[in-house]
């Protein structure tokens, strides 16, 4: 059964895979929401009652109504992600890139700080045996060989993920059930009025931020919807909540049972809630738990990111492919960030009671900047008005809340990932902006007007030849329009005749993974003009794809690229291709204002460590010619010189 039909159909191979691409985040919570919660308080019906009923229902209003029913209904063409989503309605305001940028940033920041409070919370089971065990130095050891293998690809290894997540929440289900057995009392948290009790409580409210943790790893529901399908995430999170919840209800009744009245402070319910024999088999399940989560955070930023930079949201870094599978992706400069960014949140925090303090801030904003992007995908959908605005209403108010709760943890270090994710939107805005400036300052012309100079430029035997075959990247988007500079480059700067000129174009398209061209013959065996319909989701392989689409007009014979040279022509050689890649700087006498400046500025520093043009598209760059032009613009001031002598 091939992938495609796995995403188009509930299976129940596409349901074990699911298990071990989707559900590793929130599926690893119960590890530490309850001692989240609990703390250093004394244990009480009311607390532990009302800490479950919050989690039942976050659970059911936050994950399975918001994200499984009907989030996962705004998909572009099958993917899914706070980004695919921006693609979607990007067109319908300008501002809405900032629920993006936003919303892209904290999901990342969130992706540094999940590895290190997932694998921790599982390592320090081992204390039952050792209290002195090193666990910041084997959390840093699996994270740092987790890190290492991204470049491997992890095809072979992910058939696995599906099996083990499926026993670790077959076990953590089982586990819940025994206790609920012994301790039948705690099913009252269904009763929603201990939510309200809970409330009650003079730290009630703040709690929230703790409660919060049990639906942090909601959003990649939405995020791996390309890799999984809508009815597979669906059909798979019956199980996932059942077990999820199985297991909260049963450290409940742990507590009610046998901790009534004391403090657990650092005792890790979950592990304690286990049969004392089963106790290291489930420290073990655990960890490769949540190094299976780990890994779905580390490839959902990869992903994120690639579509960033196809956004024009992120600067371009190189990308490496490890295997032909859909989505697979490894970017080595986010690789060594998250790597670096994980291991300095281990040595920060040092264990998973102070990580938990921290946790779940800037995932609330993601949530809610995905909220709001929702929103404009319904009315784009045209849903009814009223239950555009329930929506809109019930979960920012919940969203909100939680966001309010979660501020309380700012100063515990929640200002970590805060911090991380105003990084990571400066980088982002700066990129997306600047070179929205720049593009404000390109000239373009009439191709139509230049057809005549270029098919007589190509005969001009008194000029040397530049090349066989001549390639310009540009960023016109109309047919008959042409950069300004690529005309003075041919015909000024240097005149490069060639036999043959061609004008290559890539337009990124909202769909995700449209492969499409179009080609033009302005004069014929003369000038052709290539248009590339790229998805965000395509990596941008110029070269690659401009060699296949030759390949093809060469077996049409629709042009001619053998050489031209006699000496090579009587063999049959193909001519040379040389590709003209331009560079705009943009000269700071011109008028910008200081704000301007300043995204400029920080516009040329992400320019030096991020991949040059020739780079990013993949050409070969023995065969590039790179100049440098600067843009046209206003001066800042007029400049009036008179002629004295």
């Amino acid at each position: 059964m091939n992938h495609k039909t796995l995403l188009n159909r509930l299976t129940p191979a596409g349901v074990l895979i699911t298990l071990g691409i989707v559900f590793g985040d929130i599926g690893t919570s119960p590890l530490y929401v309850m001692d989240a919660v609990i703390g250093k308080s004394a244990v009480s019906y009311d607390l532990v009652l009302g800490a479950i009923s919050c989690v039942f229902w976050t659970l059911t209003f936050q994950t399975t109504i918001k994200y499984v029913i009907l989030t996962l209904r705004a998909d572009n063409r099958g993917e899914g992600g706070i980004l695919s989503l921006y693609a979607l309605v990007r067109r319908r305001g300008k501002w809405l890139v900032w629920p993006a940028i936003i919303g892209g940033s904290a999901l990342l920041a969130d992706g540094i700080i999940t590895p290190p409070i997932s694998v921790t919370s599982a390592i320090e089971g081992l204390k039952i045996y050792n209290k002195d065990i090193p666990v910041v130095e084997i959390v840093i050891g699996i994270l740092v060989g987790l890190f290492i293998f991204q470049r491997f690809g992890t095809s072979v290894v992910g058939k696995l993920f599906g099996p083990i997540m499926l026993v670790w929440f077959t076990t953590i289900g089982v586990i819940g059930i025994t206790q609920i057995m012994k301790y039948p009392v705690v099913l009252m948290a269904f009763n929603p009025i201990y939510v309200v009790k809970f409330l009650q409580n003079p730290n009630g409210f703040w709690l929230l931020g703790s409660v919060f943790l049990c639906t942090t790893g909601a959003e990649a529901l939405y995020s791996d919807l390309g890799h999984c399908g809508r009815r597979n995430i669906q059909g798979s999170w019956i199980l996932v909540k059942t077990t999820l919840l199985l297991n909260y209800f049963g450290q409940g009744a742990y507590l009610l049972h046998s901790k009534l009245g004391t403090v657990i402070d650092g005792q890790q319910t979950f592990y304690y809630s286990m049969p004392t024999w089963f106790q290291l088999p489930g420290i073990i399940i655990a960890t490769a738990a949540t190094i299976i989560a780990s890994q779905a955070l580390i490839s959902g930023s990869y992903t994120l990111i690639s579509e960033g930079m196809r956004l024009n949201l992120w600067p371009k870094v190189k990308m490496i492919y490890p295997n032909d599978q859909r989505g697979q992706v490894y970017i080595p400069s986010i690789n060594l960030l998250l790597c670096f960014g994980c291991i300095g949140v281990v040595l920060y925090f040092q264990d998973s009671e102070k990580m938990q303090a921290a946790y779940g801030l800037a995932i609330t904003l993601t949530m809610l900047m995905t909220t709001i992007l929702l929103s404009f995908y319904l009315r784009f959908k045209h849903f009814p008005k009223p239950f555009i605005y329930t929506v809109l209403g019930l979960y920012l108010t919940i969203e909100l809340s939680f966001l309010a709760a979660n501020l309380n943890k700012f100063q515990h270090g929640g200002y970590v990932s805060v911090l991380i994710a105003a990084a990571l939107v400066m980088v982002m805005w700066i990129w997306f902006k600047s070179r929205k400036i720049k593009n404000r300052y390109i000239e373009f012309v009439k191709l139509d007007k230049h057809l005549v100079m270029l098919k007589e430029l190509s005969e001009d035997q008194s000029i040397p030849k530049y090349a066989t075959n001549l390639v310009f990247l540009t960023s016109a988007d109309y047919p008959n329009e042409i950069e300004q500079k690529i005309i003075y480059s041919i015909f000024n700067k240097q005149p490069k005749r060639a036999d043959l000129y061609w004008f290559v174009h890539v337009d990124v398209l909202d769909d995700p993974h449209t492969r499409e061209f179009k080609v033009d013959f302005l004069v014929p065996g003369k000038v052709v003009k290539i248009e590339f319909k790229l998805g965000f989701r395509v990596a941008p392989r110029v070269n690659l794809f401009f060699r296949k689409v030759v390949e093809e007009l060469a077996r049409n014979k629709e042009v001619d690229i053998m050489s031209k040279y006699d000496s090579l022509k009587k063999y049959n050689i193909i001519g040379d291709f040389k590709f003209v890649v331009i560079q705009r700087i943009l000269n700071y006498d011109y008028k910008l204002s200081a704000y301007e400046r300043f995204l400029m500025m920080g516009y040329d520093i992400l320019k030096e460590v991020s991949l040059s043009e020739e780079k990013a598209f993949g050409l070969d760059t023995s065969l590039v010619a790179l100049e440098k032009v600067p843009l046209l613009a206003n001066t800042a001031e007029e400049l009036n010189l008179h002629r004295v002598g």
